[in-house]
């Protein structure tokens, strides 16, 4: 089997009106805010007619994201077996650039492409299911007799910045729903990021953990001052993501020895070789890792590895994420050793999807599919209706 093409199409899919329950759009975050997402719709085929989807959201435009991969991914990896998914990531270079970003979608696609082929989903391919409460030993009927509540993945619920008192609206419709654990983008100022925690945890009287995203919005010393306020009102977060900018190991270790509240990176895990710098230097509680970046679903399991091997939990971050990346999610969490933390997602938040039957959001969890490859069909009349 060899590959023949790879196209790209970016769809632009609105969010469902904050005023609605679960709903969150606007989404202001410390550099902007959206009312829909653009995502890139990346497709391989095949010589022997089969094809696989993979998804990613753009950069810089539609228009330049589509020509890297169809014009710079492509003719790299055209005729080669989509089964080599290792040897072709290691193989596409492009000097000056972290080009494992755009092969992701691809490589995903390839994993699809192998599950298809092979007639098994692609948690099956990563060496089955391996989510905490599923390590147990267990005879061969009792492994057989599994049910769908055992591929039931946790998520985090995700939220913008919004005034504290919206903001506790919502915190009660995530718990009302099932959620346990919520996240919210901070940055744009400190003390109304802490105003938020406060009368998030308030409504709920403590019942669901927090994470707290600035997005690198903070200086060392506003950091401080949040994790200590915050502590100082009986709050502890389950982490505060990528507090301070990247590349700033000495201060996010600093950061660490100054407060009780746990440190994620999540922007920095992005870069090539920093993971191995971060443990190094301190610098991390938890890892907030993504699969896009590492290059798909293999640099996400080399990077979990190594992250696991430092005796550090880690979960996986969300990026608006459509039905394709999201099946993707849900199988590598599913079928990699040591994601104990929920991913964020904000699935429930879309107001259409791409795939024609999309994930139920249930008591905060999705059901990972397990139908061969990621287990999901595309809606090309979905598609074409928010083509961009």
């Amino acid at each position: 089997m060899e590959i023949i093409d790879v196209t790209a199409t970016t769809v632009d899919v609105p969010l469902v009106d904050l005023e609605e329950r679960l709903g969150i759009g606007p989404y202001v975050t410390n550099h902007g805010q959206v009312n829909s997402m653009e995502r890139v719709l990346v497709r391989v085929d095949t010589d022997e007619g089969m094809s696989g989807w993979g998804e990613m959201r753009t950069f810089l435009s539609p228009a330049a994201t589509e020509s890297i991969l169809e014009d710079g991914i492509a003719p790299l990896i055209k005729g080669q077996s989509p089964f080599e998914t290792e040897r072709l990531r290691r193989q596409v270079f492009i000097e000056y650039t972290n080009v494992e970003l755009f092969f992701a979608a691809v490589e995903t696609a390839c994993w699809d492409i192998v599950g298809k082929a092979l007639g098994k989903p692609v948690f099956e391919l990563l060496g089955g299911a391996s989510a905490p409460q599923q390590t147990t030993a267990m005879n061969a009927d009792a492994a057989n007799a599994k049910s769908e509540t055992d591929r039931d993945i946790e998520f985090a619920f995700c939220l913008g910045i919004l005034p504290p008192a919206e903001s506790r609206t919502k915190a009660r419709e995530a718990l009302d729903s099932g959620f346990s654990v919520l996240k919210t983008k901070a940055g744009r100022d400190w003390q109304q990021d802490i105003a938020r925690i406060e009368a998030m945890h308030d409504e709920v009287n403590g019942e669901l953990e927090f994470r707290l995203d600035p997005n690198q919005g903070w200086s060392l010393d506003q950091a401080v001052r949040i994790g200590a306020a915050l502590e100082d009102s009986g709050i502890y977060l389950q982490y505060m993501e990528q507090p301070i900018r990247v590349n700033s190991h000495d201060s996010l270790s600093t950061l660490r020895q100054r407060l009780r509240q746990p440190i994620a990176p999540n922007e920095d895990t992005y870069i090539p070789n920093n993971i191995r710098s971060l443990i190094e230097t301190g610098s991390m509680d938890v890892a907030v890792l993504d699969l896009t970046p590492a290059g798909g679903i293999g640099g996400l399991r080399q990077q979990a590895a190594i992250v696991e091997d430092a005796g550090i939990p880690y979960t996986h971050h969300c990026a608006f994420d459509l039905g394709i990346r999201t099946a993707a999610i849900l199988h590598a969490v599913h079928g990699l050793p040591g994601f104990s933390l929920p991913p964020d997602t904000t699935y429930y938040a879309w107001e259409d999807d791409i795939i024609e039957e999309p994930f139920q959001v249930t008591d905060g969890c999705m059901t990972v599919p397990d139908d061969p490859g990621l287990g999901i069909d595309i809606d090309l009349d979905v598609v074409e209706e928010y083509q961009v």
